[in-house]
């Protein structure tokens, strides 16, 4: 069984957390990021700059609860401080990518261009064929890597389409493999 929840959090410099009874807010150098306390046993404690996370019963959904409010705050405070950050590449012939401002264009064989209006608080940027979405919030940047790999997911006979940077795809062998054990 994961023992995530009783770890502590250590805040590093320039990081200032504040607790209230409804939610947890943490202000950092890149911005600031706040979450809710919505399970009334799962309490949240500051020492000095250690944030700890502890629950007052014993029941599953409070055990999983308990891990889950640690992992968030975690995240918090790595967000503001670092950020984050997720790779996607682009593969295939014709297929282009242009970032302008907040929108981002996709040109992905289909018969019209797919513009996406990126989220408040990310920012999108591209290399060549490569699309990198960052952030603060870890849910976001995942979320939003998520919808735009979705637009044209890669497929496993040429691997094309929109993948990670560190995904593998496994690749299929198409009908001339087939026919030639015959």
């Amino acid at each position: 069984m994961s023992r995530i929840g009783n770890s502590p959090i250590t805040i590093p410099s320039g990081v200032t957390v504040t607790i209230s009874d409804k939610d947890v807010k943490v202000v950092g150098p890149k911005g600031e990021l706040t979450t809710l306390l919505a399970n009334k046993n799962v309490k949240v404690g500051q020492k000095d700059n250690v944030i700890t996370v502890s629950r007052t019963n014993e029941d599953k959904s409070t055990k999983a609860y308990h891990g889950l409010m640690r992992s968030l705050i975690n995240n918090m405070v790595v967000g503001v401080t670092e950020g984050y950050k997720k790779e996607l590449e682009v593969n295939g012939v014709g297929y282009k990518i242009n970032v302008s401002g907040q929108k981002l264009k996709l040109a992905l064989g289909y018969s019209h261009d797919i513009e996406y209006q990126v989220p408040e608080g990310i920012s999108i940027g591209n290399e060549d064929n490569i699309i990198s979405v960052e952030g603060i919030d870890k849910q976001l940047v995942g979320q939003t890597a998520a919808q735009i790999r979705s637009f044209r997911k890669p497929e496993p006979y040429k691997g094309k389409g929109i993948k990670y940077v560190d995904e593998y795809i496994i690749r299929k062998a198409g009908k001339a493999a087939a026919t030639a054990g015959e």
